[in-house]
């Protein structure tokens, strides 16, 4: 069986730590003593590293997750508001 993905319209925001604000959910870990991402966020399914470049998405119940550029890119287009 094959199924195609409904299409719904989401919001991102790409990550960089130079530029404030930062998307919402991310975080800075600057506790040394865990061994953990400078750059976090928490999801449905834990704590995910945000990477520099990474776009942060709330889905449709309001949660977030990051995605890397090339994935997002390959998997959504830009819809004109």
């Amino acid at each position: 069986m094959r199924f195609r993905k409904k299409p719904i319209v989401i919001e991102a925001e790409q990550f960089f730590p130079n530029k404030e604000p930062w998307p919402d959910g991310v975080e800075y870990n600057a506790d040394p003593a865990i061994d953990a991402p400078k750059y976090i966020i928490q999801t449905l399914e834990g704590l995910f590293e945000v990477s520099p470049g990474d776009w942060v998405i709330t889905g449709v119940k309001d949660e977030k997750y990051p995605c890397k550029p090339d994935i997002f890119e390959q998997t959504y287009d830009w819809v004109d508001a």
